[in-house]
Formats: C-alpha cells, sequence, structure tokens
C-alpha cells in the first residue's frame, strides 16, 4: 500500500487544497505502480500546532498573511 504522509503548519491549506495534494500525490503514484495501487494509496495530511516545531533553531509560528483562506 503506498503511503504519504505530509506535514504542513497549521491553518496554512484550504480545505480544496489539501483535497487537491490528496489527488495530485494519488495521481503521481498511481503512475509509478499501476492503476492497481489507487484504492490502497494513503495520503495523510497531518497538521502541526503553531510552536510544535523549530527552524533554524527557532520555534515555527505561521505568520497571519500566510493562512489559508477557508473555502465558501
Amino acid at each position: 500500500m503506498p503511503f504519504v504522509n505530509i506535514k504542513t503548519p497549521e491553518g496554512a491549506l484550504s480545505r480544496s487544497q489539501k483535497e487537491e495534494i490528496v489527488h495530485r500525490a494519488t495521481d503521481m503514484l498511481v503512475e509509478y505502480f499501476s492503476e492497481a495501487a489507487r484504492p490502497h494509496t494513503m495520503v495523510l495530511i497531518e497538521e502541526v500546532k503553531d510552536g510544535g516545531y523549530g527552524r533554524a533553531d527557532e520555534i515555527f509560528i505561521l505568520p497571519h498573511a500566510y493562512r489559508a483562506k477557508e473555502d465558501s
């Protein structure tokens, strides 16, 4: 079973962006493993809360300007 795990800052992606990532990641794996892999492919998008990880020796907080605008 192909498995993709993506970690992203909480609030960085809208629901439609997550759906697009799931579809595109699945399509990519199907290109490698054949159409038989589609029903068995899992794509997990994990949202990490602000302060839950670091970069360059500093705790990362997603700036408000980079947060996703939710789909209406």
